[in-house]
């Protein structure tokens, strides 16, 4: 359980997040400084630069904290199902656990792909955790640290996520991201069912 302070500090984060999102979609990235950002969450600008080192971080924090529970997620699958199935099927316990994601989540995924600051931030972010992943599958699959496998199953889930999740914030009429996703993760699956 989280002590009282975790908590706080947990809505603190949040606080900014949110704050950092409704800001840049109603003035632009280009047009919301930390200083406004700390103002509309109703704390300083010393405390923002406690919980992020950049209105970039705030934008993001949200998509890190779905990929920290879709880690977590992955590490708690039953050892004897196989790595991609384990990987498909911590996605959808995500996505029960979530919900269908609000707006702000596809203007968070447009705001990336138009400033190349948030571009370059989430993609960095999704190599860690890619590089994570690859961890769990070879301690998962009991292989050794030099076997490709861990890293191509990793990358290929983390590139059809993120290539679902772009093509989701695209669509026309507008689809749910798990079916968005499910679709894509079927077509790459091909390769590792």
């Amino acid at each position: 359980m989280e002590s009282l302070r975790e908590r706080k500090k947990e809505a603190t984060r949040r606080a900014l997040h949110r704050a950092a999102i409704r800001l840049t979609i109603e003035h632009g990235l280009d047009n919301v400084t930390v200083e406004a950002i700390a103002d509309a969450a109703d704390v300083s600008r010393r405390t923002f630069s406690n919980y992020f080192a950049a209105k970039e971080d705030a934008l993001l924090y949200g998509d890190g904290e779905r990929m920290q529970s879709l880690l977590r997620t992955f590490a708690s699958r039953p050892p004897n199902e196989r790595a991609w199935p384990a990987l498909r099927n911590s996605l959808h316990a995500l996505m029960e656990e979530v919900g269908e994601p609000d707006p702000e989540w596809a203007a968070q995924a447009r705001l990336a792909r138009a400033h190349p600051s948030v571009l370059a931030r989430q993609l960095a972010r999704w190599a860690d955790f890619e590089r994570t992943l690859a961890a769990l599958i070879t301690e998962r699959d009991g292989l050794p640290p030099e076997s490709p496998r861990p890293r191509i199953l990793a990358g290929a889930f983390m590139t059809t996520l993120r290539i679902a999740s772009l093509a989701w914030t695209d669509q026309h009429p507008p689809r749910s991201l798990a079916a968005v996703a499910d679709e894509h993760l079927n077509e790459m699956s091909r390769a590792f069912d």
